[in-house]
């Protein structure tokens, strides 16, 4: 009678003596003789790991000259502004004595801002606001509505059209002021309020200027949208409007809000387009208002002045905060078709 044999570990169910399994070699225990199987060794062992071979050290970068000079155009950028509002809380009314910032400090220059019934400051804010929102969403719908049918349309003169607000926006601005001051005294005398000394006229005019600028600028953004979403669209009998007012222009936001600001700015800044057609104090603008505190000789209240312009500046540097995640991906996105 045959004594069953104790299967080894590694042996399948059923396998017995020397009819094991060939994957059972490598469970087996190891002899004790000279063998040919090859032994596990540490190269999978990541370096460094239960040795005593030392660790590579990073190198300094060496940017810190880097923040130095980010430290030094800060203090370089924000020395006129500390200067300008020490200025304006100074009671002397003039620069020479703002020397010693924060020497005196008062709160009268922003008084007689506000309170002088001669120099509205409160009426040409509205006056600025106003002209620059009009002209900001103006730029962008006409702009846009350029750009789009300059990016998606195939038609004649399509390159020619091109090329021409290129070249026209070649030549400085100060050529057409002459021009624009004769234009506009021959339409106030059909349409008073699109002539000389309205807002309406003054924002046609920025309207005009700053098409050709714009819509290049757009131009490349809207040729970063595949026209395959037109396609689509078409297919599913959109029309050409609702394409553009549905599909195209939420995905164009950022460089609409750019072109937005940027028309926003020039026009809340802008002095001498703004001097040639407003001609009544009530009309003025703050760039145009402003400059009657430092117009009369041996009468400059630059105290005044330094604190309009503070005021001033703080719908800019507000709308620069609240828009500024807009700003890099607009300005860059029409750079590389694709």
């Amino acid at each position: 009678m045959s004594t069953p044999t104790t299967p080894t570990p590694g042996d399948r169910p059923g396998n017995t003596g020397t009819n094991r399994a060939p994957w059972a070699a490598a469970t087996a225990a190891p002899s004790t003789g000279p063998s040919n199987t090859v032994q596990p060794t540490d190269t999978l062992r990541p370096q460094g790991a239960g040795t005593g071979a030392p660790r590579r050290r990073r190198r300094p970068t060496g940017g810190g000259w880097k923040h130095l000079a980010a430290i030094a155009a800060c203090v370089f950028a924000l020395f006129p502004l500390v200067y300008a509002l020490s200025a304006s809380l100074s009671a002397s009314g003039s620069l020479l004595g703002s020397n010693r910032l924060f020497s005196d400090v008062t709160g009268a220059n922003y008084t007689n801002l506000l309170t002088d019934p001669q120099n509205p400051y409160l009426t040409w804010f509205a006056n600025s606001m106003f002209v620059s929102v009009t002209t900001a969403v103006g730029t962008v719908l006409m702009g846009a509505a350029a750009a789009y049918a300059f990016s998606r349309f195939r038609f004649r003169s399509r390159k020619g059209g091109l090329l021409a607000l290129l070249v026209i926006q070649m030549f400085p601005q100060l050529l057409a002021f002459v021009a624009i001051f004769l234009l506009l005294f021959a339409i106030s005398e059909v349409y008073p309020f699109m002539g000389l000394n309205s807002r309406l006229g003054l924002v046609a005019v920025y309207l005009g200027g700053a098409l050709g600028a714009n819509t290049f600028l757009m131009y490349g953004f809207f040729n970063t949208i595949p026209k395959d979403l037109d396609e689509a669209a078409e297919m599913d009998g959109a029309s050409h409007a609702q394409i553009y007012w549905t599909m195209i222009l939420p995905l164009v936001t950022p460089i609409l809000v750019v072109v937005g600001m940027l028309s926003f700015i020039t026009s809340f800044s802008d002095f001498l387009l703004a001097q040639i057609v407003l001609q009544d104090p009530g009309q003025y603008t703050l760039a145009v208002g402003l400059y009657q505190f430092v117009a009369v000789q041996f009468g400059e209240n630059w105290g005044v002045f330094t604190a309009g312009a503070i005021l001033a500046a703080i719908p800019v540097v507000a709308m620069f905060l609240f828009l500024q995640r807009f700003i890099v991906s607009g300005l860059t996105g029409g750079a590389v078709k694709g």
